[in-house]
């Protein structure tokens, strides 16, 4: 028997295994460690016929689609005309179409699962190599596993040879159990299915990896394609055979299996069976609306109804009536046939081989709902029906509509034609709702559009409105617009609704604005003859009378008038002004036009006694927006000067990064829009010193100041108590005297009032007279060789803007 193991490596026989079986267990693992063999197979007494892993073929990634070669670039495709477009999208989505059945076997482990643990069923047919587990009980008890031996005998210990040689499993166990009964009294047996034989089967023909392959005994046909990985790519799936000693025993439809869950030919394997993938029938496509777009390959006989079928049916969204199949004829170019998918008759056309039938869409029209948008609660479609009314689908202004809609003014859109054209009916929505039994709760038609206007999307939901006026006009039919404008809330152009009048014009367009001037307005409106071509007429209109009266008297429209609404001679909206600092009562004061400073000081109480009047700020907004105007011009200026000057060879004696600093400060300078104005002399009544007041004037009366101000090119730029008598100079020491690029020449003072007292002859004399609250400026010397002019003014608006701002802020 140790002689007989030196062998078991290589080869061991069922005979040995139970041999090895009888010994002890510490034996056993003695033995299988002196000679390298696998205990486990020792004992299950299989040898080289335990069933193992299988090899397998590595699964394939890519799935076989429709042979078509397509050279189509999606950006290209983008760009082309829709027409091109259209037919493009279909070829690709042809092209795109994969071969049915063809995924089952595109990610095939690269292992197999042995199925030696699967319930054994009965009809198996018990061969050479199988082993069964054996249990007796009762008088005696004893486990056994026994081996069907290559003659078909079991050898049972105490019974001796046991034939089960063509026997099936459950008769198999009939025998064992009735032997067992009839020689050994007062026990009972239970008997099982052990390790299971492996068998050798042949895959033939169009498979992915033709050859041998050793499976399980209890393998089916389907199991063995999936080791294999399947068929190629001109395999086919609807006739599968299996081969056995030369006769076909089953033709097996993986169609069946896929579409109906039908296995009844997946028949079981046995040693010896060739696998037969035969090449691949015709192949017909299917595309658009359907529910499993692919490649389906058909069986002699099968329709149109059979691939629909095997594609799940058509798409609630489908078109059948006009499906199409496109088709090979004797000729290059293809053929096209038009096909009623509801009738029976075409669903029973035969198809040939390379048939794509393109089942069409439906219209994603609506073609029995309303569609609600604009200022609604609950935007979108809803059916309609007969007798719906707008009431009916708006019912409660506070439910149903936005905070912000207008209730006097509503559309319904309508189509009129086959051509889509539409019409545009206005009604009142508030009195719609409010009053149900009233003219303007219309009745609603199939794809009208109720539209609800909100006063800050007025124009967003009009202009796709009037955009379809404009394309639907043509000779015969000219466009049903008007324009609006003047004193009325929301001016411009508005469609013209059946029987539409100036009156209702006026409600579209809000209606009129407080100061419009209701006893006349002009309807300009063009008159279009063969004979004098265009001319323009004007008509005066009393919108007075238009407005109180009743729709019979109103003034009709008609295509492209228009109607301006007036406002009112001397007409104003309400004007303030503001007035702060040193008077009586300071605040913001309602004006009229015409309304003087003088006459708003008086209702201001006047001046209190601290006043300085001579300092007094006065602003206002068109001169900020001038100044504000002005500060980019020079900015802009200057950086062109700046860009010159950097492609000349002349050196400046102004650095570029002070250049750029100062151009920096100029931007940053707030524009004050300060207006010089001469209060001691309007105290004084003198009427040239008075001015006409504009909305938002201020006025800053400031507290009397002991202060003169330097800035500028000084050593320490600061405010000096004022002092009679000092001149000029004599501050500028106080600050410590110029810096060295202080332009002495071109040093001025700011008055307190904003008036700028420029250098003369008598500028730097003693005698020169400075007062309570003026700045002495001593601007940068900007002065270089191809002399960039600006800087003068660039420091003077920096230097006057600081000045002013600071009046204010001291306030």
């Amino acid at each position: 028997m140790m002689m007989s193991f030196q062998l078991f490596a290589v080869e061991i026989s069922p005979q040995m295994a139970q041999q090895f079986k009888n010994l002890p267990k510490s034996e056993q693992e003695r033995i299988a460690s002196q000679y390298g063999v696998n205990l486990n197979s020792l004992k299950s007494g299989s040898g080289n016929s335990e069933v193992t892993n299988p090899p397998v073929v590595t699964g394939r990634s890519e799935v076989v689609k429709a042979d078509v070669n397509t050279s189509e670039d999606e950006a290209t495709l983008e760009q082309t005309k829709s027409e091109v477009k259209v037919e493009q999208l279909d070829r690709r989505k042809e092209t795109s179409l994969e071969r049915f059945g063809y995924a089952l076997f595109s990610n095939a482990p690269t292992t197999f699962a042995p199925v030696s643990d699967v319930p054994v069923p009965a009809e198996y047919m018990v061969g050479p190599g199988d082993s069964l587990k054996v249990q007796i009980f009762g008088k005696e008890n004893s486990n056994f596993d026994l081996t069907v031996q290559r003659d078909g005998n079991i050898n049972f210990p105490e019974l001796g040879p046991i034939t089960l040689a063509g026997l099936s499993f459950s008769e198999s166990k009939n025998l064992i159990t009735e032997r067992v009964k009839t020689s050994m009294i007062g026990v009972d047996v239970s008997i099982t299915m052990g390790e299971l034989r492996s068998i050798r089967i042949f895959i033939a023909g169009e498979a992915y990896k033709p050859g041998s392959y050793t499976v399980s005994s209890l393998s089916t046909l389907t199991q063995a394609l999936y080791v294999s990985g399947g068929v190629n790519e001109i395999g086919s799936l609807r006739d599968i055979q299996v081969k056995r000693a030369g006769r076909v025993v089953t033709h097996f439809d993986v169609y069946d299996l896929l579409l109906n869950g039908d296995a009844s030919k997946d028949v079981r394997l046995l040693s010896g069976d060739v696998i037969y993938i035969a090449p691949v029938g015709n192949l017909v496509s299917i595309t658009g609306e359907i529910r499993r777009p692919a490649v389906f390959e058909l069986k002699a006989g099968e329709t149109v109804a059979d691939v629909i079928k095997m594609a799940s049916g058509l798409k609630p969204g489908a078109y059948p009536k006009l499906s199409t199949i496109e088709r090979y004829g004797s000729s290059t170019a293809k053929t096209i046939v038009s096909i009623d998918l509801t009738n029976s008759t075409a669903l029973s056309t035969t198809l040939s081989n390379g048939d794509l039938i393109r089942v069409k869409s439906s219209t994603n029209r609506i073609d029995n709902a309303i569609s609600v948008f604009g200022a609604v609660v609950r935007p979108g479609d809803y059916q309609w029906h007969q007798g719906l009314k707008v009431a009916e689908m708006l019912p409660s202004i506070w439910e149903d509509l936005t905070l912000k809609a207008d209730l006097d003014y509503a559309l319904v859109v309508r189509e009129t034609n086959t051509r889509g054209d539409i019409e545009v009916l206005q009604f009142n929505l508030g009195n719609a709702i409010s009053h149900p039994d009233s003219a303007d709760n219309l009745s609603l038609q199939p794809r009208d559009k109720l539209v609800v206007f909100d006063y800050a999307e007025r124009t967003t939901l009009l202009e796709p409105i009037l955009a379809k006026l404009r394309s639907q006009s043509r000779l015969g039919a000219p466009i049903l617009t008007a324009h609006i404008n003047g004193n009325v809330r929301f001016s411009g152009e508005y469609p013209i609704s059946a029987g539409a009048s100036v009156k209702s014009l006026i409600v579209a367009a809000g209606g009129l604005k407080e100061g419009a001037y209701t006893l006349s307005a002009e309807l300009t409106r063009q008159v279009i003859s063969n004979e004098n071509g265009v001319s323009i007429e004007h008509h005066q209109l009393n919108l007075q009378e238009l407005l109180q009266s009743d729709v019979n008297s109103d003034v009709k429209l008609i295509s492209r008038d228009t109607i301006t609404v007036r406002t009112l001679p001397d007409w104003q909206d309400t004007r303030w002004v503001t007035i702060r600092g040193e008077v009586k009562f300071p605040g913001t004061y309602s004006i009229q036009r015409g309304e003087t400073l003088e006459a708003v000081l008086q209702r201001a109480g006047g001046y209190t006694d601290s006043a300085d009047l001579y300092a007094s700020v006065f602003v206002r907004e068109v001169l900020k927006e001038k100044e504000s105007a002005e500060i980019r011009r020079f900015a802009e200026q200057l950086r062109r000067d700046l860009a010159a000057k950097g492609l000349s060879d002349n050196t400046s004696t102004v650095s570029y990064s002070d250049a750029q600093n100062m151009l920096a400060d100029l931007e940053k300078v707030p524009a004050t829009g300060r207006l010089v104005i001469d209060l001691p002399a309007l105290s004084l009544g003198v009427a040239q010193a008075d001015i006409k007041l504009e909305d938002q004037d201020m006025l800053f009366v400031p507290a009397k100041r002991q202060t003169v101000s330097v800035i500028g090119e000084v050593q320490h730029p600061t405010s000096l108590i004022f002092k009679d008598g000092l001149g000029v100079e004599e501050y500028i020491k106080l600050a410590g005297g110029t810096r060295k690029r202080a332009d002495e020449e071109r040093i001025y003072v700011i008055k307190a009032n904003g008036a700028v007292q420029l250098p003369d002859d008598s500028f730097f004399s003693r005698g020169t007279e400075l007062s309570p609250g003026d700045t002495v400026v001593v601007p940068l010397d900007t002065e270089y060789k191809d002399n960039l002019s600006l800087w003068t003014q660039v420091t003077g608006i920096i230097y006057n803007s600081a000045v002013a701002l600071a009046a204010i802020a001291n306030l």
